[in-house]
C-alpha cells in the first residue's frame, strides 16, 4: 500500500522544491536547459493530501519520469510517446533529464519525490548508482519502474524493456550469415549501462561456439564511454590501426556507435565493404542501410514499450496488480519483468518494418539514397 503524507504547507513545499531544483540544476524534458515539462506543484490547501498515492486514490496519477539523456534520437521518441500514452490514461507526467550525470539524476529524483509523485519511472544512466533512487523512493512509499535499462542491486518494483539479449543475438545471427569465418570487431556501449552488457551477452551467445571452433576471432573488443559516437569512432580507429584492412565484420552496440564505426571505415575507403551491425532503428542508421554502409539494425518498436510502461506505471501507482511473465536478476532480486520482442531489419525488410510502422517516413529514410 502506498503511504499518504498529509499537512504539508504549500508555500514551504514550493520553496523546498525550488531550492532542490536549483541545487540539482534540473533540466526539462523539452530542452537541455529548460524547466521540467510540468510544474512540480504544491498542494492546493494546507490540509490537502500531498504524498504519494493521494492523487492515485482519486484516479489521478502523477508520474515522475527521470531520464539519463536526450542526446540520442530514440530517447526523444521514448519521452514523447510515454507522455502521450500516460496522459491518454489520465495521468500527469513530470520529466527531467540528467545529461549523463549520476548525482544530478539522483537529485532530480529527490525533487520529484518531494513533489509527491505517485510513481517514478527511471531510465538510469548508471545501473548501479541509480539504486539510491529506489531506496529513497521506497522510503517515501513510492514504487519505481525501471524503463528499458535495468537498475542493478535494488528492490526495483518492475522492469519494462525489450529482450536485450535477443537484440545482440539478432545482430550476431545477421552478421555470421554473411561472415561465418573471419576477424570480428565488437564496439560496445557504456559499461555503466546494464543493457550494454546484455547486448554483448546476446552477441557472444551466438559467436562463442564459432570462436571455440576457430572460425571467428575477435581482434578488438572495447566499451564506448557514455555511448558517444566519438568514442566509438576512436575505438574503431584503434581496431583498424591494429589490424589494417584485415577486419571482416563489425558489431556495434547501437546505431550511434555503429555510426562512429562507419565513419572510421569510410576514412579508409572501407565503408560498405565490411558488414556493420547496429541496433535502435535510428534514422541515420536506416539511411546507412539503404545506402549500403550499414548492414542491419535491430528495431525496437518504442511505441509498444512506451504504451506498456505507461499502462503498468499507472497500475502500480494505483496499487493494482501487474502481470509480469518474466523475471530478471539484477544482482539483488529477481525483478518482475515485461520484455518485448525486437525485430531484425536490413535493406530487404526496412519498408515493411520501420517505415510501415511510421517510425520513420520513407521520404526521410531514402532521402540520400542513390536512385537506381
Amino acid at each position: 500500500m502506498i503511504r499518504e503524507i498529509k499537512g504539508a504547507r504549500p508555500i514551504a513545499l514550493a520553496m523546498a522544491i525550488a531550492l532542490s531544483c536549483l541545487v540539482s540544476a534540473c533540466d526539462g524534458g523539452g530542452s537541455p536547459t529548460g524547466a521540467p515539462d510540468r510544474a512540480l506543484s504544491s498542494p492546493a490547501s494546507p490540509n490537502a493530501e500531498s504524498g504519494p498515492g493521494a492523487g492515485a486514490k482519486e484516479g489521478k496519477v502523477k508520474i515522475g519520469l527521470s531520464m539519463d539523456s536526450l542526446q540520442e534520437e530514440r530517447w526523444l521518441k521514448d519521452r514523447d510517446m510515454f507522455k502521450s500514452a500516460a496522459e491518454a490514461l489520465g495521468a500527469e507526467v513530470v520529466s527531467m533529464m540528467a545529461n549523463g550525470d549520476d548525482a544530478k539524476q539522483i537529485a532530480q529524483a529527490e525533487t520529484m519525490i518531494k513533489a509527491g509523485v505517485d510513481i517514478l519511472v527511471i531510465v538510469p544512466h548508471n545501473a548501479e548508482a541509480t539504486a539510491t533512487i529506489v531506496r529513497k523512493a521506497h522510503s517515501a512509499g513510492i514504487k519505481v519502474l525501471s524503463y528499458d535499462r535495468l537498475i542493478k542491486n535494488s528492490d526495483v518494483d518492475l522492469y519494462v524493456s525489450f529482450d536485450n539479449e535477443m537484440v545482440g543475438e539478432l545482430q550476431a545471427q545477421a552478421i555470421t550469415k554473411l561472415v561465418p569465418k573471419g576477424k570480428y570487431v565488437y564496439i560496445g556501449g557504456a559499461d555503466t549501462d546494464n543493457n550494454a552488457h546484455m547486448f554483448k551477452q546476446g552477441v557472444f551467445n551466438v559467436i562463442q561456439p564459432l570462436i571455440d571452433r576457430g572460425d571467428i576471432r575477435v581482434v578488438y573488443d572495447q566499451w564506448s564511454k557514455d555511448w558517444l559516437p566519438a568514442n566509438a569512432l576512436a575505438n574503431m580507429r584503434s581496431a583498424l590501426a591494429a589490424n589494417g584492412s584485415g577486419i571482416d565484420a563489425v558489431i556495434a552496440a547501437n546505431d550511434a556507435t555503429a555510426g562512429g564505426a562507419v565513419q572510421a571505415l569510410a576514412s579508409q575507403g572501407l565503408a560498405g565493404r565490411i558488414p556493420v551491425a547496429g541496433q535502435d532503428g535510428d534514422l541515420a542508421a536506416a539511411r546507412r542501410i539503404v545506402e549500403g554502409t550499414q548492414t542491419m539494425t535491430v528495431y525496437k518498436p518504442i511505441r509498444l514499450l512506451a504504451d506498456k510502461a505507461a499502462e503498468l506505471a499507472v497500475k502500480l501507482a494505483r496499487g493494482e496488480s501487474v502481470n509480469a511473465d518474466r523475471k530478471v536478476n539484477n544482482g539483488k532480486i529477481e525483478v518482475p519483468s515485461v520484455l518485448l520482442p525486437p525485430i531484425a531489419v536490413d535493406k530487404s525488410n526496412i519498408d515493411e518494418t520501420i517505415i510501415a510502422d511510421g517510425f520513420h517516413t520513407r521520404e526521410d529514410v531514402y532521402k540520400f539514397a542513390k536512385k537506381p
